[in-house]
């Protein structure tokens, strides 16, 4: 199974180049909470900032140090080995000196301590903020090049495409759930690798959407029966009058929706129906078999608008500022900025 060509939005734009991760410093990742803890309950909510550990070594780490099943730590998304990320973790029952010690102990920096009265789950993060540093022989060179793309994607979107990090060190997380979907090897024990495997399946298929609907003019247009998402406040709609439509979506006040298919997705209608009939046609999985290993589906914003982008000059090339909500990929923008591979970038 091949990963499909996915496609960018600024071709025409000359990219950068350049190269990222030198260091851990150059890409900072800060996740944004949901929620904050209450101050009162049985879990302990705790910022940590480290860099060399990749968020399940965290949590194996700490389990270790403080007598604890690794089950019972709770975060709120997967984050990078080869970064510097800040982000929260629960834990039950722990006094704060104890864990203080074990963060210490493995030069893990503790930015905040704070009871809370449930664990921490995954997806309760709005998003994250990236510094990131593109590295470039000539320092002065990248900045004008990269602000013409940026407001390009301003005025256009960016793909939300899952990066290549989704699919695993070796690129082959979606080959190893479409077997475990259609029976041709067995289902793992453990519940997060199946989870993983599972939707590395449903993210392959989102990006040939995706992919598809750029080669064929849809990423600027509406189709007939779209399920549309408004950017404010998450509704969803059925695309029923694409010209009274196409205006808000210019503005970027809607995006269409593409499929993660399962047996409970939310269905398009007319057009868009059929478009998302012929992917799903090409894949091996039967709608009995997404029931029987309880995939429900859901659907992805297509397209997403950057919040104001900072871009700085540094002295070895330049600095790049952004906001991502969860589950969007900063490989995707680096993508477009540089137009050269960034690089092995695991769980961001």
């Amino acid at each position: 199974m091949t990963s499909p060509h996915l496609p960018l939005i600024t071709p025409d734009l000359p990219g950068i180049g350049g190269v990222i991760k030198i260091e851990p410093e150059h890409f900072v990742v800060e996740e944004v909470p949901l929620y904050e803890a209450i101050g009162a309950g049985d879990h302990l909510f705790a910022r940590i900032t480290r860099s060399g550990k990749t968020t399940q070594e965290v949590v194996k780490i700490l389990a270790a140090e403080l007598g604890l099943e690794s089950a019972g730590i709770g975060y709120a998304g997967l984050k990078d080995k080869h970064a510097q990320v800040t982000q929260t973790f629960s834990f039950p029952y722990v006094s704060k000196p104890a864990l203080i010690q074990a963060c210490d102990k493995h030069g893990f920096k503790l930015d905040a301590l704070t009871p809370h009265n449930k664990k921490l789950k995954p997806g309760h993060l709005l998003g994250n903020r990236f510094h990131i540093t593109i590295l470039h022989p000539d320092a002065a060179d990248p900045l004008p090049q990269a602000e013409a793309i940026l407001q390009a994607l301003q005025q256009r979107g960016l793909p939300n495409y899952f990066g290549s990090q989704r699919f695993g060190h070796y690129g082959d997380n979606a080959e190893q759930g479409m077997a475990i979907l259609t029976g041709q090897r067995p289902r793992p024990r453990e519940r997060w690798l199946y989870k993983l495997l599972s939707s590395a399946y449903q993210s392959y298929l989102f990006n040939i959407y995706l992919a598809q609907r750029i080669q064929t003019g849809f990423f600027d247009r509406l189709m007939a029966g779209d399920m549309a998402k408004k950017t404010d406040t998450g509704g969803m709609f059925v695309v029923e009058d694409v010209a009274a439509e196409q205006a808000r979506f210019d503005r970027g006040e809607i995006t269409f929706t593409g499929p993660l298919f399962g047996y409970k997705m939310r269905a398009p209608a007319a057009d868009a129906a059929a478009f998302e009939a012929d992917i799903l046609a090409t894949s091996p999985v039967s709608p009995s078999q997404w029931r029987q290993h309880r995939v429900t589906g859901n659907r992805r914003p297509g397209r997403l608008f950057l919040q104001a982008p900072q871009l700085d000059a540094h002295p070895l090339g330049c600095q790049l500022h952004f906001y991502l909500p969860k589950g969007a990929y900063a490989t995707v923008l680096l993508n477009e900025i540089m137009k050269t591979d960034p690089g092995p970038l695991h769980d961001v």
